[in-house]
C-alpha cells in the first residue's frame, strides 16, 4: 500500500521485550498472562521492532520557558510545529520516530520509544504539550550518555531549541561527541520574538524567571534591549555549533516557510545518509 516501494528491510518483526503500558499502544500488544501477575496495575506489553533503515528520534527543549511567549505565540509552538514536520517526514520514509525531552539544567529526561506511523507522531506531540506517555530516562554521567543510552542503533537526531540555557557550549559539545557516532542537527527556535515586549512608562521594571524563581528589576532601556541580546545569544550558539561540526537551521515564526524549510533539510539529510 502507498505510492512508493517500503524502505523495511527484513522479513517482519523482532521481539524487543516487555515493558509496561503507555499511551498510544494498541490493546492487541498486551501481554495479558504477564499482567496477571501485576494485578493489571501496570498493563504489560509485549515491543517488537520492524527492522528499518533508519530511526528518527526529536530531541525537544520542554523547559517552562519555551512555554511563554507573547500575542499568544509561545515558543513551544514552534518546537512543537518542528516536531510535527520532522515526523510527518519520518512517516513518508517509513522510518521509526520517538521523542524526547528535557527540561532547564537536564533534570527531567523523558522520552517516547521510536515507532511507525502518523498515530505515533500524534501520540509524541501530545507527550510534548501535555507530558503524558513519557517515560522517564535514568540520569546519567552526561547529556550524550543519555541520549546515546536511548538509541538502540544508529539514528538521525534532530535537537530542537531555542538554547536560551545556561552554558550552552558544554551542551553543544555533548552533542558533537554524540554525532561521532549518530547523525545530529540542531533546529534553533528564533526566540527573539518573545521578547519584543511593548513600550512602557514605567522607568523601571520587575522581570521574573519561571524557571529558577527569581526576580531581577532592570530599566525600561534594558527591557527595550532584550530582543537583540537574545539574537546576539542565538547567533552565538550557532557560531559554536559550527565550529563543532554540527549543522544548525535557524526557524522564524513564519510557519510556511519554517515547514518547507524544514522538510527540505530532513529530507535531503535523510536521502544523503540512508
Amino acid at each position: 500500500m502507498g505510492e512508493h516501494r517500503s524502505l523495511f528491510h527484513g522479513s517482519g518483526f523482532d521481539f524487543v521485550g516487555l515493558r509496561e503500558w503507555q499511551a498510544g499502544d494498541r490493546f492487541s500488544s498486551i501481554d495479558w498472562p504477564q499482567s496477571t501477575l501485576t494485578n493489571f496495575n501496570p498493563l504489560i506489553v509485549r515491543e517488537f521492532e520492524q527492522p528499518s533503515t533508519a530511526d528518527v528520534v526529536v530531541v525537544a527543549d520542554r523547559s517552562l520557558s519555551t512555554r511563554c511567549g507573547i500575542d499568544g505565540v509561545p515558543i513551544a509552538g514552534a518546537i512543537a510545529r518542528a516536531i510535527a514536520t520532522i515526523g510527518m517526514s519520518a512517516v513518508f520514509f517509513q522510518d521509526m520516530f520517538g521523542l524526547m525531552t528535557f527540561d532547564a539544567g537536564f533534570r527531567d529526561v523523558a522520552a517516547v520509544r521510536p515507532r511507525i506511523g502518523k498515530s505515533q507522531v500524534v501520540h509524541c506531540l501530545e507527550a510534548y504539550q501535555l507530558g503524558q506517555g513519557l517515560q522517564n530516562m535514568k540520569e546519567s554521567d552526561s547529556i550524550s550518555q543519555s541520549i546515546g543510552g536511548f538509541m538502540r542503533k544508529t539514528s538521525l537526531i534532530p535537537v530542537v531549541s531555542d538554547f536560551l540555557f545556561d552554558e550552552p557550549d558544554d551542551f553543544l559539545r555533548e552533542l558533537a561527541h554524540l554525532n561521532s557516532t549518530h547523525d545530529v542537527f540542531l533546529v534553533v527556535i528564533d526566540a527573539a520574538f518573545a521578547f519584543e515586549v511593548p513600550k512602557v512608562s514605567a522607568g523601571w521594571i520587575e522581570a521574573f524567571d519561571v524557571e529558577t524563581g527569581r526576580s531581577r528589576v532592570m530599566s525600561r532601556k534594558a527591557l527595550g534591549r532584550l530582543a537583540g541580546r537574545v539574537r546576539e545569544w542565538q547567533d552565538g550558539v550557532e557560531r559554536s555549533a559550527r565550529d563543532l561540526g554540527l549543522d544548525v537551521l535557524r526557524l522564524g515564526l513564519d510557519q510556511i516557510q519554517s515547514v518547507i524549510a524544514l522538510t527540505e533539510f530532513v529530507m535531503e539529510r535523510r536521502l544523503r545518509k540512508g
